[in-house]
């Protein structure tokens, strides 16, 4: 009997009110203990197929199944303990604390109507103390610096204990180091029984940290498979239209440098 993946998506189409098709006729199963890489132009369909699998967005057609039960039969709070979300950036913190923020991550989980239990807060202490933002508990949010309020993000996203988590854009405002420290704690995060999709344009980034890569292209998928095998010079020049050296460096890591537009005109 074949194991039955993580996620599935069968037929999946997002088309808005306007006729605009986001998201055209996308399949594929991913299995569990995998950080995928999503990868594509401005555009092309990333964040809209993430938020069709999180139902923040309403389905067109096609079926999103989470270890092999279609999303549309789970409730909000049931959806919650499967998938977590990590936005790319916060509209508005209301003013809570690093602490109150991680602590809204378990709430999929509080029985009692009020009140955090023991259990908890040790995971919440935990998660803060594994992303490095125990020190800052008592710090409003909207008063760290990008990258600390990513890492809290993140934090807050693990102690849902999610099945799925879906990341957008991590490190669109942060520096190198802080780059390399947000896909670290992302690799960190992924487990047997857990599998981690990041949206993300810097492909070097992916390469290098994505065990699995899914490549679109206005809408539609394009290549998956692991970075090292499907991110060619080709795949580049037909994904962005950018002329790129695509080769690998003395440890073997993979790297992408861009040399110059493609105009058809």
């Amino acid at each position: 009997m074949a194991e039955v993946p993580l996620l599935e998506l069968i037929g999946l189409n997002k088309t808005y009110e306007n006729g605009f098709r986001a998201v055209k006729d996308v399949s594929y199963r991913i299995g569990s203990g995998l950080l995928v890489g999503l990868i594509g132009p401005n555009g092309c369909g990333k964040t809209t197929m993430m938020k069709c699998i999180n139902r923040m967005h309403s389905i067109t057609s096609g079926d999103v199944l989470i270890d092999g039960e279609n999303i549309t039969r789970s409730t909000h709070a049931e959806m919650a303990k499967k998938i977590s979300n990590v936005p790319a950036e916060l509209k508005t913190s209301f003013g809570l604390t690093v602490l109150d923020t991680v602590m809204m991550g378990r709430y999929p989980h509080i029985s009692t109507l009020w009140w955090e239990s023991q259990e908890d807060e040790a995971i919440v202490d935990d998660a803060m103390k594994k992303f490095g933002v125990d020190h800052l508990a008592g710090r409003l949010l909207h008063t760290l610096s990008s990258g600390e309020r990513q890492r809290v993000l993140i934090a807050k996203a693990y102690v849902q204990e999610p099945r799925l988590m879906l990341v957008d854009e991590p490190t669109s405002h942060l520096d190198m180091k802080y780059k390399l420290e947000v896909m670290e704690y992302l690799q960190y995060m992924v487990k047997k029984d857990m599998t981690i999709f990041v949206a993300e344009h810097d492909i070097s980034l992916m390469a290098r940290y994505c065990d699995l890569c899914i490549i679109m292209k206005k809408g539609e998928i394009v290549k998956i498979g692991p970075p090292k095998e499907v991110i060619t010079s080709e795949l580049i020049e037909e994904v962005y239209g950018v002329n790129a050296s695509v080769g690998f460096d003395q440890d073997g890591e993979l790297y992408i440098i861009p040399k110059r537009f493609r105009s058809k005109h």
